[in-house]
């Protein structure tokens, strides 16, 4: 076992972001810390269409317990 820093930018879907940020998380071992640490909107360098639509771009920084 192993502990590493993780950085992940997750593409978010609408409704709850919980379920969407743990599955991410798990792709890469077992959370033991994390946070969001920025959010940008979809289209955020374009006009802001993606913002209307309520996707948005997550940064997540963990610290994972890896095997």
């Amino acid at each position: 076992m192993r502990l590493e820093a993780l950085e992940v930018w997750l593409e978010a879907a609408p409704g709850p972001l919980l379920p969407q940020l743990l599955a991410a998380l798990a792709h890469h071992g077992e959370p033991l810390r994390w946070s969001v640490t920025a959010v940008e909107p979809q289209g955020a360098a374009g006009a802001g269409s993606g913002h209307q639509s309520g996707r948005r771009r997550l940064r997540l920084e963990a610290i994972m317990l890896c095997s």
